[in-house]
């Protein structure tokens, strides 16, 4: 029974059949992640070498090696040459004192990888936030910021556990929606959102995750956040984005637009709302879905002159774009996605079924997904993609979220997919580093007065790195938690990469034992939940 579901997915995958099922959105928050065991992760270690190491260091500046990375507790103290590629190193001059070694040579170390757009997933789809966590840490995530992870009680306690590292978790900063956790209050007027926002502060979120309010709200919320150096990013719905699309909201003082709403309203060429058919419904999932991408053809000239004269407008209020391109990607190819490789070892039984076809379940969209559904959002990624990377040339900061749980996409998974298509926009694999790294711990600090305390490989920052056997430069599907397909000879095929290791506040995690953990959980939910109809 405990390859049962690999069976039953391979089944699905393999005939591409698909049944409908009525799933509820998540009820309740997964159960919190149990405490960190004494042989999970080791460290951090009073003096720490990372030996010969490759490193691409996250400014966008070029990969160079060998280097020793020494690293204190759960700092980095030096990161120093050790000579050239294809010379044996001089012994005598390394750095030395060691109570731990990793020798790395041949090996690439990055900073840790930021995911700046996630959920935890919830009950029943995630019945155990060990799961999730699991997931990120076993593809070098070791920053996440929920936006939310779940109920605001629940996301800082696991915050305050992550952050202390008494459970296998990323560091987590934890962002709330306008009314969350009040128990006997709501947000109704200005003055209201602004005592909810001193409230929050007061409870310990680090920022906002806000929609598309009124304006007056909008901008109330906006304000007191700047007053108490809270940061914000917006998911700016389509059932307010008319009165606040993406350059309304960064002239209120928005700090990033996630996803992509907002963004194409506010280059319209010939309309002041999206022209919808006449009988679309919001509450329909396939009409807000199939709708969204029959923008690409509304809006100004891509490149020309107002297209630009956008990007100095959002240039000037250092507005950051998350695009979590990863998410939609299913719009554009549904077999692609419902057939990607991992799920037979990785997915949740529980949550797939919550991903299957349903006019309930948030993203389950499937019920009629036509040719012409996938090629409305083929061109609508193209114009994406060209402004992201017009916007990333132009000096505007990019970063990298996934949104996973929903639409066929797995965390971590989904993470390093969004890597793959930053390259697909036109993004240097440097520049897709530095996206996945530099760039959100700036946009996690810049209302902060400090510098941030990760995001690149320096001393003085933070142990937060990832180490891979293989360049992700030449292949970003290295660092895929099941690695990437290669030949050796004439015809011996093999996996190569995978995350080696993953080092947060100095503790160094096997990546692969925690992917092996993770396997582990879906076979034994397939044990317990037995044969489905809809296998």
């Amino acid at each position: 029974m405990g390859k049962l579901f690999r069976i039953g997915l391979s089944i699905i995958v393999g005939s591409f059949l698909l049944v409908a099922i009525s799933t509820p959105i998540w009820a309740q928050p997964s159960d919190a992640a149990p405490d960190r065991a004494s042989d999970e992760g080791e460290g951090p270690y009073e003096r720490l070498i990372i030996r010969g190491a490759t490193v691409i260091d996250g400014t966008g500046a070029p990969a160079s090696g060998p280097k020793d990375i020494v690293i204190e507790d759960n700092r980095i103290v030096a990161v120093e040459s050790v000579g050239y590629p294809g010379v044996p190193i001089d012994e005598e001059k390394r750095p030395d004192g060691a109570t731990k070694e990793i020798v790395a040579s041949g090996m690439y170390v990055m900073p840790g990888f930021i995911d700046m757009h996630v959920h935890t997933g919830g009950k029943p789809k995630v019945p155990n936030a060990e799961y999730t966590y699991k997931l990120w840490m076993g593809h070098g995530v070791t920053t996440v910021r929920g936006v939310p992870f779940d109920a605001m009680e629940w996301s800082l306690s696991e915050k305050e556990r992550a952050n202390n590292n008494e459970i296998t978790a990323p560091r987590m900063y934890s962002y709330h929606r306008i009314g969350s956790g009040w128990e006997d209050r709501e947000v109704t007027d200005p003055e209201s959102a602004r005592e909810w926002v001193r409230w929050a502060k007061d409870q310990g979120i680090d920022g906002l995750k806000l929609g598309a309010h009124d304006p007056d709200i909008m901008e109330a919320v906006l304000d007191e956040a700047e007053k108490l150096n809270l940061n914000s990013t917006a998911h700016l719905d389509q059932m307010g984005v008319a009165r606040m699309n993406t350059l309304d909201a960064a002239k209120l003082g928005l700090g990033a637009q996630t996803h992509y709403y907002g963004l194409f309203e506010s280059m319209y060429d010939d309309h002041d709302v999206q022209p919808y058919p006449y009988d679309h419904n919001y509450q329909n999932e396939q009409h807000r879905f199939g709708q969204v991408a029959r923008q690409w053809d509304k809006i100004v000239e891509p490149g020309g002159k107002e297209w630009n004269e956008l990007i100095q407008k959002f240039l000037k209020h250092d507005l950051t774009m998350d695009p979590t391109m990863t998410i939609y990607e299913a719009s554009r190819d549904v077999m692609r996605a419902r057939a990607a490789e991992w799920h037979k070892d990785y997915t949740l039984p529980s949550l797939w079924e919550f991903y299957s076809p349903s006019r309930r379940a948030h993203g389950s969209y499937w019920f009629n997904w036509t040719t012409k559904d996938e090629i409305e959002w083929k061109n609508f990624y193209d114009r994406w993609m060209q402004f992201l990377d017009d916007y990333k040339d132009a000096g505007g900061r990019v970063t990298t979220g996934s949104d996973s749980g929903f639409i066929y996409k797995l965390y971590g998974f989904g993470y390093v997919r969004e890597l793959e298509l930053l390259q697909e926009a036109g993004f240097h694999p440097l520049e897709v580093i530095r996206s996945a790294t530099m760039s959100g711990a700036e946009e996690l600090y810049k209302k902060l007065d400090e510098d941030p305390p990760f995001g690149i490989i320096r001393p003085g920052k933070l142990a937060d790195l990832v180490i891979v056997d293989e360049n992700p430069l030449e292949n970003l599907k290295v660092l895929y938690g099941n690695g990437a397909v290669q030949v050796e000879g004439v015809n011996e095929v093999k996996r190569a990469g995978g995350v080696k290791y993953t080092i947060k506040d100095g503790i160094v995690y096997d990546a692969q034992e925690l992917l092996e953990d993770v396997r582990n959980m879906v076979d034994e939910q397939a044990e317990e939940q037995g044969e489905k109809e809809w296998y």
